[in-house]
């Protein structure tokens, strides 16, 4: 893991101010770099230990992975209701960031130019707005767009996994797939009926006090979900970010 500090870049158009981000490089021997990139955007809860070992995973899987830090300018006390709000709005200085991620693999000498979103939770309704600069996405129980036609039309292939059990995205999962098939974007998308919110984690996270009740409304690990959907993302950036 390497810190990456973007706050020149971001000072430039408008980002936060600070703007940091961690970098997980592929290490199998037998995929040298140039690497295809991925942009990750993490849960409500910030940049965890949960989502660094996601970024690390990705990188495993042999992708250059950038994950950004949302909370950079002073943590989720005072970021998260402005980020939230961004990502509901669709626009704002979140998106400034996640932009400025991009173009920092785009110019990276180990990227091969081709570069893909993913995101979880908060994160994946990022991924889902954002999927027009991306050549593919990655939205993982993610919030949609209140006008979803109209956010997919110039939309990058996606592909989506939802969990059944996640009664805050009740029918999202098929609503994604009919307008993504509507508007003749290539998707895979898929709801899990054992799963419910954060499935793909690999621990519970957030504050402490809060688990247990993560734990009644179903929320946190399902391995074998999350075996099965990362699988079809991997494939699914393989084709597309080749």
């Amino acid at each position: 893991m390497v810190d990456i500090d973007l706050t020149g870049r971001a000072a430039v158009v408008g980002g936060s101010q600070p703007l940091r981000a961690i970098l997980e490089t592929p290490t199998t021997p037998t995929t040298p770099g140039p690497w295809p990139g991925v942009v990750m955007i993490h849960e409500a809860f910030g940049l965890e230990e949960v989502m660094q070992r996601q970024a690390k995973r990705l990188a495993a899987a042999g992708f250059l992975t950038l994950a950004v830090d949302l909370y950079s300018a002073g943590g989720a006390k005072r970021c998260l209701v402005p980020t939230m709000t961004s990502m509901l709005r669709g626009h704002g200085k979140a998106f400034t960031d996640i932009e400025v991620a991009r173009s920092w693999l785009v110019e990276s000498p180990d990227c091969t130019g081709k570069i893909g979103v993913i995101g979880f939770c908060m994160g994946g309704g990022f991924a889902m707005v954002s999927a027009g600069d991306f050549d593919a996405a990655s939205v993982n129980y993610g919030q949609l767009p209140r006008k979803l036609d109209e956010a997919v039309v110039d939309a990058c292939p996606i592909v989506g996994s939802f969990g059944g059990k996640d009664f805050s995205l009740r029918g999202a999962a098929a609503k994604l797939e009919t307008a993504l098939s509507n508007a003749g974007i290539e998707n895979d998308v898929k709801e899990y009926p054992t799963a419910g919110h954060a499935f793909l984690n690999d621990a519970e996270a957030g504050p402490k006090v809060l688990r247990p009740l993560e734990r009644i409304l179903g929320i946190g690990p399902d391995p074998v979900a999350a075996q099965d959907a990362w699988k079809r993302i991997d494939s699914f950036f393989e084709r597309h970010l080749a």
